[in-house]
């Protein structure tokens, strides 16, 4: 039986339902799954092109590499699993205190909402995510709004994963 999620932009009150891939990545579903609902300061990626994230406290119980990719497609909901030093670097613009400075690392869930992307970091290097979602339902309207977090600005926006 198919399971979905919301993910949700509080300040633009848009949503959209992503189905969980749970053939393709089922350490992932699950450990997602536990963890809902999660909520963070919304972020737009700098590197990855059309990316809007939550960066959270690490889910521990997801699987290092599961259905992994370096180029999502639009639609697709990844987790990233990063160690403590991946990102806690000043230059990528995180607040002291956040989640990538935890001491056991963070996740990253993360919703693409456009073409052309490429992970890659220039730190870092390659870096995969697993993709264990993919949107059906609001699509239009939840990437317009990831444009407008882009175009306009995130600051003070939030985005909610949780279960549907």
């Amino acid at each position: 039986m198919a399971r979905f999620i919301t993910i949700t932009l509080e300040q633009r009150a848009v949503s959209c339902r992503a189905r969980l891939l749970d053939d393709q990545a089922p350490g992932t579903c699950q450990a997602v799954w536990d963890a809902l609902p999660v909520t963070g300061d919304a972020v737009h990626a700098k590197f990855a092109r059309n990316e809007v994230y939550a960066l959270l406290p690490r889910i521990t119980a997801a699987p290092r590499r599961e259905n992994p990719t370096v180029t999502p497609i639009p639609g697709d909901v990844c987790l990233f699993d990063f160690e403590p030093w991946e990102i806690s670097n000043p230059a990528f613009g995180y607040e002291p205190g956040s989640a990538a400075y935890a001491e056991q690392g963070a996740t990253d869930l993360a919703l693409f909402y456009g073409r052309n992307n490429l992970l890659i970091n220039g730190d870092v290097g390659w870096v995969p995510g697993n993709v264990f979602g993919a949107v059906v339902e609001g699509f239009d309207a939840m990437a317009a709004a990831c444009n407008d977090l882009w175009r306009h600005g995130f600051a003070g926006e939030r985005l909610t994963f949780a279960r549907a």
